[in-house]
């Protein structure tokens, strides 16, 4: 069928339901796929349980730590209250952390209205707390975003490069020409693969100590002392 828009959902083809025109650029199906809204999405977009985010940080937030409130379950993706915003451009470097190795399948961003709408991101795996000027090296996929108010639109990331992830970075590199940039929800689906490995020092330690363990080392001392007192 020649006409209309087409994307994957579930694995199938299906005709697409919302336009993504404008100034997003790009075909409705380049590179991303639409979120079926009839049934509840939760459990696919769930990694954000596997951030620490005691360690999650935004690089030129207005609010400090407002960062933490977009990574939320996907059924509260449509809160406007939360929300992040730049200071004083309309670039934002997102370090995410998890607590164990994970792999991201896809991203869903809801921004700001208007000119406060990313417009691109720029992701890095495991390059951990990244700043702005590490941002200015080859990303290892750059997406260009459509105009999506309501969550509906998922980016599907390379398997190749986000199959084992400890450490997500997600630059916000241009707007839709706002001074400042807004994002109200960043959705993550994929797996958890493993919790990090603790590093356990093993020492033993003796509850009685045994003579006949430290026999050799008293008869040394004993003949070294013989022999010192010999020698004088």
């Amino acid at each position: 069928k020649a006409e209309g828009n087409y994307c994957f959902l579930n694995g199938e083809l299906q005709e697409s339901i919302m336009s993504c025109g404008g100034d997003g650029g790009g075909g409705c199906c380049d590179g991303h796929s639409h979120v079926d809204a009839s049934t509840d999405q939760s459990s696919r977009y769930c990694l954000h349980q596997m951030i620490d985010t005691e360690n999650l940080q935004c690089l030129n937030e207005s609010t400090p730590g407002s960062c933490k409130l977009v990574f939320r379950p996907w059924s509260e993706r449509l809160s406007s209250d939360s929300f992040v915003e730049s200071d004083c451009d309309e670039e934002l470097l997102f370090n995410v952390p998890f607590t164990g190795v994970v792999r991201v399948k896809g991203i869903v961003l809801i921004g700001g209205e208007a000119e406060s709408r990313p417009t691109k991101i720029r992701l890095f795996r495991n390059r951990e707390f990244m700043t702005f000027d590490q941002a200015g090296a080859e990303a290892d996929q750059e997406i260009e975003l459509c105009p999506d108010p309501n969550g509906l639109i998922e980016y599907s990331l390379k398997p190749t490069k986000f199959g084992s992830v400890s450490h997500l970075s997600i630059h916000i590199s241009s707007n839709a020409g706002g001074e400042t940039s807004r994002v109200h929800y960043i959705g993550l689906r994929g797996d958890f693969i493993e919790p990090f490995r603790s590093k356990v020092v093993l020492a033993n330690y003796e509850i009685r100590p045994q003579a006949s363990d430290h026999q050799a080392g008293s008869d040394s001392i004993e003949s070294g002392f013989n022999q010192t007192a010999a020698s004088k």
